[in-house]
Parts: C-alpha cells; sequence; structure tokens
C-alpha cells in the first residue's frame, strides 16, 4: 500500500473517531434533540455520503408511492426498479413489494411509519415520474449481460431499462420517452460486454462500491406446480453417509397415456440437506433403453426439465446431480407411443424424495428473467453493474482485475457464483462483501432514521462448572436475511423464550436504520445481536492483505462502538484463526471474543489474548443434539466447559433452540453469546472488556 493511501486512511480514521464523538453524545441528549435532527433530515434533498461513511444516506420520505410486484414480468419489475434508482435519488419515493416476502408483503412498509398509496398499473407509476426520466436504454434479450450494462447507463444518463417489447408503448404518448441507447446487436457475450463497460462505463461511475449481479434469475414457481405428481419412492430415514445406495428400479409405467413421464427427485428431510443424490440414469420401454446417462454431462440435458437449483458434483468415479434442502431436479422421459412397461432405474442414495406425473408441470424454475431488487440502489448512486463467475478462470481473472481498482475497503454489494472464490477475490484486495442482490427498496431504507441503540446487557448467571452453551444464528452479514429471513424467524413465538445469539450487520446502521433499529429495540433479554462475518463486512481475515488489516479493524470497531456489538462471528478460508489474525482482532478491535468457523468438533481457547470458540456444526436437528453431547462426553466436572454451536439460519429456528435446550441434561446451562464470552473470561482470569 503507498504511503499516500496510509495517509489517507489515517485521516479517515481521525474522522470517524470525530464523528463517533459527537454521535455519542447525541445518544445522550435527550429524545427531543433525536427528533429535530430527523425533521432536518426530513428537509434535506439527494444523497450524502461523506468520506467517513461506508454507506450512503438518502433524504428521509415524506410520503411513498406502492406497488405490488408479485404479478408483474421480470421485464417491468427491473424497469421499475430503475425507475425507483432515478427516482428516489433526490428523495424516497417509489416502494416496490417484490415477490421474496418471508417478511410479509408490507412488514417493512408500515414499520416505515410513512404515508403511502398503493397502485396497481405500473404505467400510472411511470407516467406519474416520466419528467424525471431523460429517456430510455434498450438491451439485447439474446445478451443477457447487457441487461448490467443498460443499468448502469441508467444510472449514468438518468434512463430507465427497458424489454424491446416495451419499447413502442414508453416512446409513443403519453410517455414519448426518447431512445438513449440501443445494445441490441453490439456484442457477442459476457465478456465484451463488461469490457466494454470497463472501458466506455467504468470512468464515470462511483468507484465507492462495486454491484455484482446476476443478470437474470429462475422464475419463483407457485406451490401448485407440482399438485399431479404423487411420491413413488422415498428414503424415511435420515442417511448422510451413502449407506443406502442402490440402483432402484421405479416402475413408473401408471402415468403412462400423455405425452411424457415427469420424474421429480429432492430432499426427504429438508433442513439439514443430504437430499437426493443420483450417479446414473437408464430408462427401459417395454424391456428396451430408450436413454442412459450420467448427470451433469451433455447427455442428461436432453432429459432435464427442471434443473430447480439442484447442484452437480464432478467426480470422475461418482459424478452425481445431487439437491439438498429446498432444490429438486426434475426428469422428462418421452417413451414411444404404445409402450405398455416403462421401469426408471437410478443408481441413488441418501435421503431421496421421488415423485412421478403424467402432466406436463405449468412452469420450470429454469424460466430465466430479469428482475429488480438491489438494481434501484446501483442506479441511484450511479455504480456499475457486472457479473462474474468468479470460478471460470477468465471471468475470474477479470473480477480480480476490477477489484483492484478500488480503494481499500470498498464494500461489494451483491453475490457470486461460488461464495467462496468471490470472497477470497475479494479479500484479496481488501475488499469486503455484502450479500444484497435480494434486497428490497435499500434507496428507500437508507433514508429511514431511527435511533441506534443497544438493549440493556442483563446479568450474566453465575460461574459454576457447568457445561455452557450459546447458539448462533448465522447469515448475519447478508443484507437481505436481516430485511426477509431473520424477520421470520424473529416472529417465531418461542423467541425469548431461551437465550439465543443472532448475528447481524453493523452496516445496517446506515444502509437499513430501521431494520437494525427494530431488531435492537424489540430483542428480548434471551436474544443478543452480535456481528456477522467478519466484521464490518464479510471477508475472509487470512487472504486480507496483511498490512492492512490492523486498519481495517480499527474501522470496524468504529461501527461496533455505533451499533453496541462487541462480539464478532468470522469465517475464514483457512481451518485454524492464525496467531496474527488472532492478534490483531484482539489489539484493534478490542472484543469480548470471536466465534470462528465451525467444525464437528468445538473448542474454546485463548488465542493471543483473544477468547476464540470454534461452533460445533451439523445438519438436522438430532445430529446437532448428538453432536453437542459428543462434545462434551469428556467433560470432568471439575471446571467449566464453554461449547458454541452454529446454527445455519435457513434451516434452524428459535424452537429449535428451545427443543436443544430442554433435552439437553442439568448440566447444560445455555447462555447469551455476551455472556458466553464473559463467563469464559472469567473462567480463564481474563480481564472483562466491558
Amino acid at each position: 500500500m503507498t504511503h499516500a493511501v496510509w495517509k489517507q486512511r489515517r485521516l479517515r480514521l481521525f474522522i470517524v473517531s470525530l464523528f463517533t464523538i459527537c454521535l455519542l453524545a447525541g445518544f445522550m441528549q435527550p429524545e427531543s434533540t433525536f427528533a429535530a435532527t430527523t425533521s432536518q433530515h426530513a428537509n434535506t434533498k439527494g444523497i450524502s455520503w461523506p468520506e467517513n461513511q461506508e454507506l450512503p444516506t438518502f433524504a428521509q420520505p415524506n410520503h411513498l408511492d406502492v406497488i405490488d410486484l408479485e404479478h408483474e414480468t421480470g421485464e417491468m419489475s427491473m424497469l421499475l426498479a430503475t425507475l425507483q434508482g432515478i427516482v428516489n435519488r433526490e428523495r424516497p419515493r417509489i416502494y416496490l413489494i417484490e415477490h421474496m416476502v418471508d417478511d410479509g408483503k408490507y412488514t417493512w412498509l408500515q414499520e416505515t411509519g410513512v404515508p403511502y398509496k398503493m397502485y396497481q398499473d405500473p404505467w400510472q407509476l411511470i407516467n406519474k415520474y416520466k419528467n424525471e426520466l431523460k429517456g430510455i436504454i434498450i438491451y439485447d434479450p439474446n445478451v443477457p449481460d447487457t441487461i448490467n450494462a443498460a443499468t448502469t447507463l441508467a444510472g449514468l444518463r438518468t434512463g430507465i431499462v427497458a424489454h424491446p417489447d416495451l419499447v413502442a408503448k414508453l416512446t409513443t404518448p403519453p410517455l414519448k420517452l426518447p431512445i438513449l441507447e440501443d445494445l441490441r446487436g453490439r456484442f457477442t457475450g459476457k465478456l465484451d460486454v463488461i469490457n466494454w463497460q470497463m472501458t466506455n462505463l467504468w470512468p464515470q461511475t462511483t468507484h465507492r462500491m462495486l454491484i455484482g449481479l446476476d443478470p437474470m434469475t429462475g422464475i419463483m414457481v407457485p406451490e401448485d406446480n407440482w399438485k399431479d405428481f404423487q411420491v413413488i419412492a422415498e428414503e424415511t430415514r435420515e442417511i448422510m453417509d451413502s449407506s443406502n445406495r442402490k440402483v432402484y428400479d421405479l416402475d413408473v409405467s401408471k402415468f403412462l397415456g400423455n405425452e411424457a413421464v415427469y420424474l421429480r427427485f429432492e430432499d426427504a428431510f429438508q433442513i439439514g440437506g443430504w437430499g437426493a443424490a443420483v450417479h446414473q440414469v437408464t430408462v427401459k420401454a417395454d424391456g428396451k433403453v430408450i436413454a442412459q446417462f450420467i448427470p451433469c454431462t451433455d447427455a442428461e440435458e436432453q432429459y432435464v426439465f427442471d434443473h430447480g437449483r439442484s447442484a452437480c458434483k464432478y467426480d470422475p468415479k461418482n459424478q452425481h446431480r445431487f439437491a439438498d434442502g429446498k432444490r429438486y431436479f426434475v426428469y422428462r422421459f418421452a417413451p414411444p407411443a404404445g409402450t405398455k412397461q416403462l421401469i426408471v432405474s437410478v443408481d441413488m442414495w441418501n435421503q431421496y424424495k421421488v415423485s412421478a406425473s403424467s402432466v406436463r408441470p405449468r412452469v420450470t424454475s429454469d424460466t430465466r428473467v430479469p428482475y429488480g431488487y438491489l438494481r434501484d440502489y446501483a442506479v441511484a448512486n450511479k455504480a456499475m453493474v457486472f457479473w462474474l463467475s468468479s470460478k471460470l478462470s477468465d471471468e475470474a481473472q477479470l473480477l480480480d482485475e476490477i477489484a483492484s481498482k478500488v480503494e481499500p475497503e470498498t464494500p461489494y454489494l451483491g453475490w457470486f457464483d461460488s461464495e467462496a472464490d468471490g470472497v477470497r477475490i475479494m479479500s484479496n484486495h481488501s475488499v469486503y462483501v455484502i450479500a444484497a442482490d435480494w434486497f428490497s427498496n435499500l434507496t428507500v431504507h437508507s433514508g429511514i432514521q431511527r435511533p441506534i441503540q443497544a438493549p440493556k446487557v442483563p446479568a450474566a448467571p453465575p460461574l459454576e462448572n457447568k457445561i455452557y452453551v450459546t447458539f448462533v444464528m448465522s447469515e448475519g452479514d447478508n443484507f437481505q436475511y436481516n430485511e426477509h429471513h431473520m424477520r421470520m424467524l424473529w416472529n417465531d413465538p418461542n423467541r425469548g423464550k431461551v437465550p439465543i445469539t443472532w448475528s447481524t450487520s453493523p452496516l445496517l446502521m446506515e444502509g437499513s436504520p430501521l431494520i437494525l433499529n427494530y431488531y435492537q429495540r424489540t430483542a428480548t433479554p434471551n436474544d443478543v445481536l452480535v456481528t456477522g462475518p467478519s466484521g464490518m463486512g464479510y471477508f475472509y481475515p487470512s487472504q486480507w492483505p496483511r498490512e492492512e488489516l490492523a486498519t481495517y479493524f480499527e474501522h470496524s470497531k468504529q461501527y461496533l462502538k455505533k451499533t453496541g456489538l462487541d462480539t464478532v462471528y468470522t469465517l475464514d478460508v483457512q481451518q485454524d484463526i492464525s496467531p496474527f489474525v488472532a492478534q490483531t482482532y484482539n489489539q484493534s478491535m478490542g472484543i469480548q471474543g470471536l466465534f470462528f468457523n465451525a467444525s464437528s468438533q468445538g473448542k474454546t481457547s485463548v488465542i493471543e489474548g483473544l477468547p476464540v470458540s470454534v461452533q460445533i456444526r451439523d445438519t438436522t436437528r438430532e445430529k446437532i443434539l448428538e453432536r453437542i453431547k459428543q462434545n462434551a462426553a469428556n467433560w470432568d466436572g471439575k471446571s467449566p466447559l464453554f461449547l458454541s454451536v452454529q446454527l445455519v439460519a435457513w434451516d434452524s429456528t428459535p424452537s429449535d433452540v428451545v427443543y436443544f435446550t430442554q433435552q439437553l441434561g442439568s448440566n447444560f446451562v445455555t447462555v447469551r453469546g455476551d455472556h458466553f464470552f464473559q463467563l469464559f473470561r472469567q473462567a480463564n482470569g481474563l480481564p472483562p472488556t466491558r
């Protein structure tokens, strides 16, 4: 790192320190002072993004125009998201209800307290704000990555992104919007598009954030899509070791009679993974082979009706397709007319569930469409939007090049095709990640101001010779998890009955003060918020440049102080934390302790003066319980034992934690994450951090 950049970083830290002092002073003032500050913010327009702030602040909305996009096309959703980005730049006025509604359609909208009006017709909304637009950018449906280039152009040229089918209506009365750019027929593929963006658009965009969005997504499959399917084979045991592997002969003759037979493979136990795994398929019609293939090959593709987000394991000896959790895959077999018997022989194992139908499902998730979500934020902030594989060498090389062009501590918002590879590339260049590709209305959330103040910390239980267990909910670094799924978990009626450690993002104080305030304000004494991976944002400490790590942690510390978080949950591609990383965390952040990675074998120890707890992890509820007991089996009762348990938030609920607590014996004490490290420090003669 150059001396000039180091100097700039020190200056930024000085500014951050002054800002923190002012902020803390503000929190100590009476409520009327905060109300006055909010009122002043409400009168401002535009986007504020001081140098000491990681994410921009939008103006306070006074009124919102709301439209439900559940039944709109992906093309219209994307158009409205880019319109939202343009309009909300001055002041947030458009709010979109998009398809991901774990949290409920109107949950956060109503939480804002901002008056709103519902719109049914998207064209009414476009017409209302047409005078704030300079025109339209047309993307090329034959080259999906032009959607991202068009999104970048929309931000730079104050336009909206349009599918060619919408152009006629957009360019004729009453809208009469001019065409600013037509990207059709100009590009051969992804790299051509992104290289053009780098040459022509990158110099004009903000370099204070990177936005990585897949240009298209699979459609949402309705629940009744599989109503005609009947289960024909199902593993009733929780098997995760392939011990039930064999060739299963599935007689699907009773489903003959229509144009084809459809076979759906899924996970019999959707919590924990280890669903259906298939190595080879052979189909015989009246004894004659009409199809035979190994999954994840060209030979398989002609029979795949719906990939259902299933995945492939590429292994020369054991290549297979598998479907864990809510993932699935569907094959379509069309036997010759007059076939009397159809047998599908499947080399299969683990927790399979197979169903069949003679009726073609109405839709397939393989249908790809554009989408909105984070695009409003990209447009409003004039960021360059791109999507590059972190696994394919030529694309990963370009992704690495883009990451090298921004300053250290720049956020990358979005996601990757490979989490480990993507986060590693960003970490190598001191760029941290915010998973936010499915966050809705970030331009609105960034304008809703709420006080950020941690709840009062209850007293820890007395230290005894017990087994102290804390359950840590994963995914807290993930903005969209905080917005959607975490809110659903938070509504579990069993939350608050036993201690739970919830990871979250300190950057919500800028991205969505509304969400962070809600969790702080509604937390029970048994709920504690800790910092999600791996500090201010998600990164791998072992991959971050050593000379940058202390600076990043010192900056992270400011955000932890402002949000009242004093414990960190960290993930890394390196299995064990290095003494250097532990020492830097301890010296630069002054945290209570660190939850680090997860394994079948948990361990809490002191590394370079820092309490570090490797979390226990397993799949199903029963397996997790058994794993906890195994880790406690050698406890002699002469001193306390400390075990942390990682709960994958997509697969676990507060009700599970109640179950674990009830099933563990009287020697176990479930505690909050902060109490966990407080008691561990006491047991090991370490000074408290509070």
